[in-house]
């Protein structure tokens, strides 16, 4: 959206009207409004980005569909993730199999069907057929997005909305400070929990985060889960950090860490 609009194909000041009874499930922003309303393309990334508002995420992907952006990863050199399908896709695939009263049953179903190779008995959750990326993919972008000079018009937008991410309780505890900037967005579905950034600290490093994980417990509110992905981030970002100047060279090409020092 934002190469487009920089291009002149769309303008982030058009304004998009809303029909709460087309909305993407979801807790947050527009996903929650009960009357109609309209919201400029510009705000709509704001929303996704800050809030993980689905709805309007999904509302981006009617202007840019998903192989559109799969498309562009490719033209970057990024093969490792794969954008197929909205969000919306995820939610309706899981309500024709429940029934309204059995969607709690819903954590348990994602959880107990899926298999070590990565298939899954919910299509949009099988990874030949979702939405797919790996942690090493992930750094691999957040390190474009921060250096590339081909994505130098993006690069000021991309860091201020990633900048603006309020869902900041999986990692930002345990990695930001008044020395350190973390830059960031998350990602939940069921026993999915995820959330890829940047740290930025004082001293001008910089580190790629990517923590991608899959809990085994039917619950969807796992404060203990959340810490603990919190700390073990922190364990990993401390531990390159310390060893950056004397073996970067060597971990990057030996180990998949899902952190990345590239300032």
């Amino acid at each position: 959206m934002l190469r487009d609009a920089e291009a002149g194909r769309i303008d982030l000041g058009e304004a998009i009207d809303f029909d709460p009874t087309a909305r993407t499930p979801g807790l947050t922003g527009l996903c929650r409004f009960e009357h109609r309303s309209r919201v400029a393309i510009g705000d709509l990334l704001a929303l996704a980005m800050s809030v993980s508002d689905d709805t309007a995420a999904d509302a981006l992907f009617a202007h840019c569909p998903p192989d559109r952006v799969t498309g562009l990863l490719r033209e970057l050199g990024l093969t490792a993730i794969t954008v197929r399908h909205p969000i919306r896709e995820l939610h309706e695939t899981l309500a024709a199999r429940l029934a309204p009263d059995e969607m709690p049953q819903a954590l348990a179903l994602a959880i107990q069907a899926s298999t070590r190779g990565g298939g899954h008995l919910v299509p949009q959750l099988d990874v030949t057929h979702a939405n797919a990326g790996t942690a090493r993919a992930l750094v691999d972008l957040l390190d474009r997005i921060w250096t590339d000079p081909a994505l130098d018009r993006e690069r000021a937008p991309l860091r201020r909305l990633l900048g603006m991410n309020l869902m900041r309780h999986r990692l930002a505890p345990d990695l930001e400070s008044d020395d350190a900037e973390w830059f960031s967005k998350t990602g939940t579905f069921l026993h999915l929990r995820h959330e890829a950034g940047v740290l930025e600290h004082a001293d001008g490093s910089a580190f790629a985060i990517a923590v991608l994980s899959e809990s085994s417990v039917p619950a969807r509110r796992q404060p203990g889960a959340e810490q603990a992905l919190g700390y073990a981030t922190r364990l990993l970002h401390d531990r390159v950090r310390a060893s950056r100047t004397v073996h970067y060279r060597d971990a990057s090409a030996h180990h998949e860490s899902p952190v990345r020092p590239f300032r």
